[in-house]
C-alpha cells in the first residue's frame, strides 16, 4: 500500500490538472488529442523542473547544516541527504521523507554502477548493500563500450528508502565508479511516467483538459447559458464522484436533451447504411434490436456497457469532460471507455467542439461492440502505458486519423467507421468525397501527420482492413522506445509488466494451453462424420 501511496503521491506533483483553458493563450475552438498531449507534456515537464529546482535549492541550503551533523556523527535524515541527487533519487527522497514508516518502507531498485577499475570493485559494492541491509535479487554485468569505464553493472536490490539513499551517497564518495544511477521501481521514476496497473487506479486517471468548456468560453454554445452551465457541472460533479466498482449513475435526461438527441440519432440513422463500414451498421442494428438505441430516450451509460462487455469485454465509466491523452489512452488498456455523459447544448445539435455523450454513443460505442476493432483500441490503449510525451503524441495522432476520422475499404467502396465522423454528417460527407484526400494508412506516417479541427480534414487515411491496420500499427508499436513489453490479464484486470523470466515463463504456458486447444479443435473438425 505505500508502493501505491507513493505512487499516487508522486502522480499528483507531476500530473496535469484542470488547466487547458483559454487562460492559456491557446486558440478557444480549437480540440486536439495531440495539441492535448503536447500541452501537457509542457506543464508536467515545467512543473517537474520547478519541484526538482526546490529541491536542489534546499539541498544546498543544508548541506553546511549535515557537515556539521555529520562532524558530530550525527544521524542525517533521509530528507536532508539530497544534495547532489538526480531527478529519481529526488524524487525517492521526496517518498521517504513522508513519515518514519516512508523512509523504512522497503523499495525495490536497480543500480546501474559503472567501474573503472575492473569488475574486482564489484565486491565493495556487494558489502555496501550488505551493510546497509539491503537484499541482492539480480546481478548482471558486461564489458562497458565506455571510453574510461571497464565494465557496467546492473545490480537489483531491495531496501528500504532512507538506507537506499545513504547507499548512493556512500557509493558516489568512492572514486572507484564513473558513475552510479539509480532506477527506482514503484513507480518512482519520473522518467518512466506513472500508469495505472489495474483497473481500479483509474480512479487516479481523471485528468481534464478544460479546453473548450461553457464556463471558459464565449464562443461555446452554451456559454451565455445558465441553466446548461449548471446542468454541466452538475453531471460532471457524478463523474468525478465515481468510484471503480460502483455501478454507473443514472442521468434523467430532459425533454431538451432528447430532443436533441432524437435528431442526431435520426440523421445517423439515415446515413450509416450508405456511409458506414459494416462492422458498424451490424452493432447498430444489433442496438436497435434490443432496444437500447431509440429514438425516444438517450441510452443510459450503465446498460450500454452492459452490452459492449458481453459482446467485447469492453465497459464504461464516466467523465466529467475532455481528459488528458495520456490518462484516456491509458483507460483503453482495461477495455474501459471513458464516456461523458452531458448532452451538447440545443442550439448546436450537429456539432459538439468538445465529446459529449451523444458523439460517444453514435459515434464510439457500435464500434467498440465488434471484436476486431474493440482490440484494435486497446491496444493502442497498451501502447500508450509507459510511453514518453513524444510518444504520446505520435500516438494521439494515429487514435485521431483511426478511431476517430479513420476511413476503410469494403468491397471497392470507402466506408467511415471514424466516431468523429459518423456523429458528425457534414465531415462524414466531406470525407467520402473527392474534396479531400485520401492516403493509405501507414502508422509511421500517419503518426507525424499535421491536422487541425477548426475546418474539416483535408487528409484521410484508408485502412484496407482492421486486421490490416492492427498488423501495421503492431509492427509500428515495435519500434517505440518503452524498454518494456506490457499484457492484459483478463482475469485479474491487471496489466502485467513482461520483465522476467518467471513472468515470461507464465506467459508461455497459457499460450502452449491455448495452442492445445486450438489443436485439438482443428483435428476435431477434420474428423469424417
Amino acid at each position: 500500500m505505500m508502493a501505491v501511496a507513493a505512487a499516487q503521491k508522486n502522480r499528483e506533483m507531476f500530473a496535469i490538472k484542470k488547466s487547458y483553458s483559454i487562460e492559456n493563450g491557446y486558440p478557444s475552438r480549437r480540440r486536439s488529442l495531440v495539441d492535448d498531449a503536447r500541452f501537457e507534456s509542457l506543464v508536467v515537464k515545467q512543473t517537474k523542473q520547478t519541484v526538482l529546482e526546490e529541491a536542489r535549492n534546499k539541498a544546498n541550503d543544508a548541506s553546511l547544516e549535515e557537515c556539521i551533523q555529520q562532524a558530530k556523527g550525527e544521524h542525517v535524515p533521509a530528507e536532508q541527504n539530497d544534495y547532489g541527487l538526480t531527478e529519481d533519487e529526488i524524487v525517492l527522497a521526496n517518498a521517504a521523507s513522508e513519515s518514519p514508516e516512508a523512509e523504512a518502507a522497503i523499495q525495490s531498485a536497480a543500480l546501474v554502477v559503472r567501474l573503472k577499475e575492473g569488475i574486482s570493485s564489484l565486491g565493495r559494492i556487494l558489502k555496501a548493500i550488505e551493510t546497509f541491509h539491503g537484499t541482492v535479487q539480480h546481478v548482471e554485468s558486461r564489458q562497458s563500450r565506455i571510453e574510461g569505464v571497464d565494465h557496467d553493472v546492473l545490480i537489483k536490490l531491495d531496501m528500504t528508502r532512507g538506507n537506499l539513499l545513504q547507499l548512493i551517497r556512500s557509493l558516489r564518495q568512492s572514486g572507484s565508479f564513473s558513475s552510479m544511477n539509480l532506477l527506482a521501481e514503484n513507480n518512482i521514476s519520473v522518467k518512466a511516467p506513472w500508469f495505472p496497473k489495474h483497473a481500479s487506479e483509474l480512479d487516479n486517471c481523471n485528468h481534464l483538459m478544460t479546453k473548450y468548456e461553457p464556463d471558459l468560453d464565449m464562443n461555446h454554445p452554451g456559454f451565455a447559458d445558465k441553466v446548461y452551465r449548471q446542468r454541466r457541472k452538475e453531471i460532471a460533479e457524478i463523474a468525478f464522484a465515481f468510484k471503480y466498482g460502483d455501478p454507473i449513475p443514472h442521468i434523467n435526461y430532459t425533454d431538451v436533451e432528447v430532443k436533441t438527441w432524437r435528431s442526431v440519432f435520426r440523421t445517423v440513422q439515415d446515413l450509416a447504411p450508405k456511409h458506414a463500414c459494416a462492422e458498424y451498421r451490424a452493432a447498430f442494428q444489433k442496438l436497435q434490436d434490443e432496444q437500447i438505441f431509440v429514438d425516444h430516450r438517450l441510452p443510459q451509460l450503465q446498460e450500454m456497457s452492459d452490452f459492449l462487455r458481453k459482446n467485447t469485454g469492453f465497459s464504461l465509466r464516466p467523465a466529467a469532460g475532455l481528459l488528458t491523452a495520456r490518462d484516456f489512452l491509458a483507460s483503453l488498456a482495461f477495455r474501459i471507455f471513458q464516456s461523458t455523459q452531458y448532452v451538447r447544448h440545443v442550439n448546436s445539435p450537429y456539432h459538439t467542439p468538445e465529446p459529449d455523450t451523444i458523439h460517444e454513443l453514435l459515434g464510439h460505442m457500435p464500434l467498440l461492440a465488434d471484436p476486431s476493432f474493440a482490440q484494435f483500441s486497446q491496444e493502442i490503449g497498451l501502447a500508450s502505458l509507459g510511453a514518453s510525451d513524444e510518444e504520446i503524441e505520435k500516438l494521439s495522432t494515429v487514435y485521431w486519423f483511426t478511431v476517430e476520422f479513420g476511413l476503410c475499404k469494403e468491397h471497392g467502396q470507402v466506408k467511415a467507421y471514424g466516431a468523429g465522423l459518423l456523429s458528425a454528417y457534414g465531415e462524414l460527407l466531406h470525407a467520402i468525397s473527392d474534396k479531400c484526400e485520401h492516403r493509405a494508412f501507414e502508422p509511421a506516417a500517419t503518426a507525424v501527420q499535421p491536422y487541425q479541427d477548426q475546418e474539416y480534414q483535408p487528409i484521410y487515411y484508408v485502412a484496407e482492413s482492421f486486421e490490416d491496420a492492427k498488423d501495421k500499427f503492431r509492427r509500428w508499436v515495435s519500434t517505440m522506445s518503452r524498454p518494456f513489453e506490457v499484457r492484459f490479464n483478463p482475469h485479474t484486470e491487471r496489466v502485467e509488466i513482461l520483465d522476467s523470466v518467471d513472468k515470461l515463463e507464465t506467459l508461455v504456458h497459457q499460450m502452449n494451453t491455448e495452442i492445445l486447444h486450438l489443436t485439438n479443435a482443428i483435428q476435431k473438425l477434420r474428423r469424417p462424420f
